[in-house]
């Protein structure tokens, strides 16, 4: 059995730019998960020292405390530099920027609506940039949209940087048929544009797929409902201590891919493992 790795895999930029950051400052925490890839914060913990807050009043003077990829809320953000803490912002760029075109076309009057998950950090994040927080919506489904009663006439949308470009033009659609103004900002992220691409292109040809990448990251789990769709042989697996070696009897080739918190010594273990079988 061969081994083929998809086209584009593992680290974003956002991701690559967040580890450096924490390697540089070592001896500091995050406030929240720095990624959602929790062998990489184990890494980052034992080589440099880098702690873990999950609430503000955790915070002690004189901490060095580094912002998740994902982003925090506003008012989190507001307070965590009140205090005496050093605080260095890790968000992602690409999720910085709907956070600002909330922030902006609030101000303007206009009603919010996000498509992504409501429960995830990022979203969480953009939602607390809304001026009137009862007018900023959110939303998974076009179906979603008859339930939701905008305060103003003219609306603007963004979208959580991992999802599926497909459904979140079908939202768009939807809400453009409803309402005579509606801003659409695309602020889905290229890097998932181009791991999604490559990772539908490589299961179209492959016996078997591993996507590799925390269950509780949403670009990772997408890779897999990808995956999915060409190749019913797909799984999704956090390290290469979770590999069966029952996936691969009788298969001839193996796709890999990765999610953007992915990094490359875990792909590295997963690929040696699978060989290993052979």
């Amino acid at each position: 059995m061969k081994v083929k790795l998809a086209s584009n895999y593992g680290f974003c930029f956002g991701v690559k730019r967040a580890i450096k950051i924490a390697e540089d400052y070592k001896n500091s925490s995050t406030m929240g998960p720095l990624i959602h890839n929790q062998d990489e914060i184990n890494r980052l913990k034992n080589d440099f020292n880098v702690g873990l807050y999950t609430n503000l009043s955790d915070v002690k003077d004189n901490d060095t405390i580094i912002i998740r990829t994902h982003g925090i809320p506003k008012d989190d953000l507001k307070n965590l530099r009140a205090q005496k803490a050093k605080v260095i912002n890790a968000t992602c760029p690409f999720v910085t920027t709907p956070q600002q075109i909330v922030k902006k076309m609030s101000k303007e009057g206009y009603s919010i609506l996000i498509f992504g998950d409501s429960d995830h950090p990022e979203v969480k994040g953009v939602q607390s940039y809304g001026e009137d927080q009862n007018d900023v919506h959110i939303i998974l489904e076009p179906s979603d949209i008859d339930k939701l009663t905008f305060k103003n006439s003219k609306i603007a949308t963004v979208a959580q940087t991992t999802k599926k470009k497909e459904k979140y033009l079908e939202i768009v659609n939807a809400l453009i048929l409803k309402n005579k103004e509606v801003r659409v900002f695309n602020t889905i992220c290229d890097a998932t544009f181009e791991n999604q691409d490559a990772a539908r292109d490589l299961s179209k040809e492959v016996d078997v797929m591993i996507v590799i990448g925390g269950k509780n990251s949403s670009n990772t789990k997408q890779l897999h409902s990808i995956c999915l769709e060409n190749c019913k042989d797909s799984y999704l697996i956090e390290n290469d201590t979770e590999l069966e070696k029952s996936w691969f009897l009788n298969k001839k080739l193996c796709g890999i891919t990765a999610g953007a918190s992915t990094p490359d010594w875990i792909i590295q273990q997963v690929i040696e493992q699978i060989e290993s079988f052979n």
